[in-house]
């Protein structure tokens, strides 16, 4: 019972401290780059909680980049939550489709971010711009957080000592339904390091996945993978690798018919199950090199 009650002291000294942080950069106009997660959302949730409550004036928008990488129930989600919590949601296009498949690729995804954060500040005023690092991500191997660095742009959840388990604690005590959504890296992070990323591909992905939700699975990926023959080399084998929970693997059997048929019907003649199971992977955000 102690060790729970100092955890919630803690918690709500990080939680009063990262609205302190929100506060000035409120009142200077703070534009928050929004990807429908449970951290960019938890400090969407905060920044808007500390705008209503102050008695300083200040403006909070919330910034989503998209492009052929983002799955659409990812945007419509995105809506729905700024929606709830009465935030204003700027959704803009984004260039990702031409950033090289490489181990550098979320590097260029948080560069082109940045640059549209930054366009938007400039064109209506706001002088602050922050997203949803958080302390946990310390830990983990994040190149595209250099470049958010290397742009000035703040990660007040990180600076406020606020954990992943923290905020997903806090998200789920708010009654929001991100507490227990897995992490979910753009579309392209499905394509393996080295395949070259078109929307085609994206869209297979997008169609595949899609499927899979509605057919009540919880946590999937559909992988695309390509390989050529050496003594062929102009002719590419290219099939699906399906992720799916541990507990949902006798499941996806039932359905193995119709994700085959699915498949070839998207020009996949193959389809192979990760018998590993679903992998919420950090290394997803910065490039799938899994073979």
């Amino acid at each position: 019972m102690e060790t729970q009650e100092t955890n919630s002291k803690q918690k709500s000294v990080k939680l009063d401290l990262l609205k302190s942080m929100l506060a000035p950069l409120i009142e200077k106009g703070l534009i928050i780059a929004f990807s429908g997660g449970v951290d960019s959302g938890f400090l969407l949730w905060a920044a808007i909680r500390t705008l209503k409550t102050s008695h300083r004036k200040g403006r909070v928008l919330a910034l989503l980049s998209v492009s052929p990488r983002v799955a659409l129930w990812e945007i419509e989600s995105a809506k729905d939550f700024s929606k709830t919590i009465g935030a204003e949601l700027l959704i803009v296009n984004s260039d990702e489709i031409n950033a090289k498949n490489d181990s550098k690729h979320c590097c260029f995804c948080k560069t082109e971010l940045c640059n549209l954060a930054r366009k938007e500040a400039i064109k209506r005023s706001y002088q602050a711009i922050a997203y949803g690092y958080n302390a946990s991500d310390r830990r983990d191997s994040r190149p595209g957080h250099l470049a958010v660095q290397e742009s000035n742009i703040y990660s007040p959840l990180e600076q406020a000592g606020l954990e992943k388990a923290d905020i997903r604690e806090f998200v789920r005590e708010l009654g929001f339904n991100l507490a227990d959504k897995p992490t979910s890296p753009g579309l392209a992070s499905r394509i393996v390091t080295g395949v070259r990323i078109s929307e085609e591909k994206l869209q297979h992905i997008h169609e595949m996945e899609s499927f899979l939700n509605g057919q009540g699975f919880s946590l999937y990926r559909v992988r695309v993978h390509e390989e050529s023959y050496p003594s062929e080399p102009s002719i590419t084998k290219r099939y699906f690798r399906i992720e799916v929970a541990p507990e949902e693997m006798s499941a996806i059997l039932q359905i193995r018919d119709l994700l085959v048929k699915k498949a070839r019907n998207l020009g996949y003649r193959w389809v192979n199950l990760d018998l590993a199971g679903y992998k919420d992977i950090i290394n997803e955000s910065s490039g799938n090199s899994t073979p």
